[in-house]
């Protein structure tokens, strides 16, 4: 009896954390949903205490579930947090759901603009409508561990190698090279991260600007991307370890691989997976194409809040260069306001962990050069596909070009 009433009273801690106001209190309860850690948890306290008829209370799931969970909440018209964070390949997709968004232009959002990138600011909008105030972004860079690429007889130094790899066909020639002389290690963690970089520099990759038309099977920088990350599996030069997982984490804390791509959010992970054992030996340098980037998120209210006025002050005040700053300088959480990376304070940090490398610079500079992505309405819904194909590759189940073809016939019936 009593694991049940234990039961009951879970689901009833959860269903009241999705409300927006506290019962039996005068307090006005604002709930904010992120996918994984976003740093803010010591910035509720600190706005309670300048806001004190406020209560702001954090939820963090897992990115599907988050996700998936929010889309359904928006189609009941209940259930969602008072400010959810969308990660960006999911913008697209909300602009069909903007009438169940709060457009934040109501509370004076578009006096904000000149603080994100245009880039960024852009993807939160729809039309007239703003959808979202922008959080993050994911500048690209490389990260790599000195010890392998030593072992390979490769320059350590992060401009010396990064000399070596100013193209991704470049880059390629390096994983060769490094094959060659380290046969008990991968060059890459996978196939799939090489793509995703590749594919977030170019300003079309699955679907067209002008009309959102699907042109992933005809666009040259898709299949090009495709073909030299594939490449790499087919070689056995990638460790074939998908992102985030526990055997990507084992792989990072054991050296299973020497290079990879890594947007400014990525850090955290590396030094969470590699422990104490992998600082110094870890550092950071430009990634092929010098910039780009993956990643990144909005904050969005959704209309069915009892106090949206007050989700966006919250809204707003975790997007203020002040506490975008303090992100970065305390968790490497790069901001998409260009004030804040280009702050003097911001330029000038280094990172132990990564032998000292100069983050503040080498992310300010790749976030610099980021050209505009698109994403398509279904982006998310076909992107899942191509990781799938370039997986069968490094699992040696179908060459380049049969998963190429797979790829392209499924994403095809998704979209039917």
């Amino acid at each position: 009896m009593r694991g049940v009433l234990a039961a009951l009273v879970a689901v009833l801690a959860v269903l009241l954390a999705g409300c927006s106001a506290s019962a039996g209190q005068d307090k006005i309860r604002i709930t904010v949903a992120t996918f994984g850690e976003f740093g803010y948890e010591p910035l509720f306290a600190e706005y309670e205490k300048a806001h004190p008829g406020v209560e702001v209370v954090g939820r963090v799931s897992d990115f599907d579930s988050h996700h998936k969970g929010l889309i359904t909440a928006l189609a009941a018209g209940k259930g969602a947090a008072d400010v959810v964070a969308v990660e960006e390949q999911y913008m697209p997709a909300l602009r069909q759901s903007r009438d169940k968004l709060v457009d934040l232009g109501t509370f004076g959002a578009r006096d904000l603009q000149r603080q994100w990138s245009p880039w960024k600011w852009a993807q939160g909008v729809d039309g007239d409508s703003v959808l979202g105030l922008g959080t993050d972004m994911g500048g690209l860079a490389m990260c790599y561990r000195k010890d392998l690429i030593a072992r390979a007889g490769l320059p350590t130094d992060r401009d010396a190698l990064a000399a070596l790899w100013p193209t991704w066909q470049d880059y390629a020639k390096v994983a060769d090279r490094f094959s060659a002389a380290v046969p008990n290690a991968r060059f890459t963690d996978s196939s799939g991260t090489v793509y995703t970089a590749m594919i977030n520099q170019s300003e079309e990759n699955y679907f067209a600007k002008a009309d959102d038309k699907f042109i992933g099977d005809t666009n040259p920088a898709v299949s090009a991307a495709f073909r030299l990350a594939g490449s790499l599996g087919a070689k056995h030069e990638t460790a074939n370890l998908t992102t985030f997982t526990q055997e990507w984490n084992v792989g990072i804390s054991q050296g299973a691989f020497a290079t990879m791509t890594c947007p400014a959010w990525m850090l955290a992970q590396i030094k969470q997976a590699g422990g104490q054992g992998g600082s110094g030996v870890w550092d950071v340098t430009t990634v092929p194409g010098k910039a780009g980037n993956w990643g990144g998120s909005f904050l969005v209210v959704p209309a069915q809040g009892a106090h949206t006025k007050e989700a966006y002050d919250v809204a707003r005040w975790l997007t203020a260069p002040e506490q975008q700053k303090r992100l970065f300088e305390k968790d490497n959480i790069l901001s998409s306001e260009p004030g804040v990376y280009h702050d003097p304070d911001v330029l000038k940090q280094t990172d132990p962990y990564f032998a000292n490398a100069p983050i503040g610079k080498i992310f300010a500079a790749s976030s610099d050069a980021v050209r505009p992505n698109h994403r398509g309405v279904r982006d998310a819904d076909v992107r899942p596909v191509f990781g799938h194909a370039l997986g069968r590759i490094e699992d040696g189940k179908q060459s380049v070009d049969q998963a190429w073809a797979q790829a392209v016939d499924e994403a095809h019936a998704v979209l039917r």
